[in-house]
């Protein structure tokens, strides 16, 4: 699927959006605006203000609103300030192939960037319209499950204990909470029913989940194009569902003995090789992409609300190029 295509469609809406990111990241402060230009400028796919205006088209007959385009801003420039902040807690020197800011200019730097991107966010869903009380509860009920899971993730990296049910509740608060977000900030900005609600939440959360399994899965299995070193998930002890799924095939003593490598691989980095191959040899891949396709299938149903539209196709064609990306 060709990104910039969809992006066409939705023409001036898209440019509307990119000028309100833009203007709000504006300072005089000349090393502040420089570094928002260096962010903006390796800005990634924007799925999420994507989605607000497809689904707010999808659910309006092709239609947006002024609430409609601060919501998708919001959503990107949201999304961007908790990568900042990862960056620091993950000590990440690359983001999308490039250095990341952190690396470039310090963990402190970072975290003030982040910030201020944050509160730009929120610049953007406190005006005056009729949705917006309800919109800035939606994405402050995602920022404290953002922390919970970034916290839940560290608990259970320490422990080395994680278990399906954590990896769900992890990726929801992580991922998939902010395309929530973003979906039904877009159904509330342009008045729909109950139903079409509903929809938003369900494709949503569906599609952030199933978005989250295939980066999980490229980790084990991808190339130099997801543009981050592979096996960084299992060296930072964080047991996703590619490795959940090898454990679940082989007896107990032996997934002791693999969660024990993963609460060792910080002094052991050697090990990170056995246990890749360990989710190769024990269909842990295989049981991941079942998972994923799963999610995708939620996903695609949950429109079936929705009337027939260009942007409802899009919708769809979004969910399964989560399945088929490589990076």
């Amino acid at each position: 699927m060709d990104i910039k295509v969809v992006k066409d469609f939705v023409g001036s809406d898209w440019t509307a959006v990119q000028e309100c990111i833009s203007s709000s990241l504006h300072s005089d402060i000349v090393l502040l605006d420089k570094t928002n230009e260096s962010i903006l400028s390796n800005s990634g796919k924007q799925l999420r203000p994507l989605l607000t205006l497809l689904f707010a088209r999808a659910c309006s007959g092709g239609k947006v609103t002024e609430a409609t385009i601060r919501y998708a801003a919001a959503a990107e420039l949201l999304h961007n300030a908790t990568l900042l902040h990862d960056d620091v807690a993950d000590g990440s020197t690359q983001r999308r192939g490039v250095p990341t800011i952190m690396s470039l200019m310090g963990p402190s730097v970072a975290v003030l960037i982040g910030d201020y991107w944050l509160v730009k966010a929120l610049d953007m869903i406190l005006m005056d319209t009729p949705s917006d009380p309800i919109v800035i509860k939606i994405f402050s009920k995602t920022l404290s499950a953002l922390a919970e899971g970034e916290l839940l993730q560290l608990q259970k990296a320490q422990n080395g204990d994680t278990v399906e049910e954590d990896y769900l509740r992890i990726i929801y608060n992580k991922t998939a909470s902010l395309f929530e977000a973003a979906c039904l900030s877009a159904a509330l900005s342009v008045g729909v029913s109950e139903p079409m609600e509903q929809a938003a939440r369900d494709y949503a959360v569906a599609l952030g989940i199933a978005f989250q399994i295939q980066d999980d899965i490229l980790d084990y299995s991808g190339t130099d194009s997801v543009g981050k070193p592979l096996g960084v998930d299992v060296l930072e002890q964080k047991i996703t569902i590619p490795l959940l799924g090898a454990l679940g095939n082989v007896s107990e003593q032996e997934q002791m003995r693999v969660r024990k490598m993963v609460n060792d691989i910080v002094g052991h980095p050697e090990l990170r090789d056995e246990i890749v191959a360990f989710v190769k040899e024990n269909g842990g891949l295989e049981y991941a992409r079942r998972r994923l396709d799963e999610y995708v299938d939620k996903a695609v149903h949950a429109l079936d609300v929705l009337p027939e539209s260009q942007e409802k196709e899009y919708l769809k064609e979004l969910a399964y190029f989560t399945a088929r990306r490589d990076k």
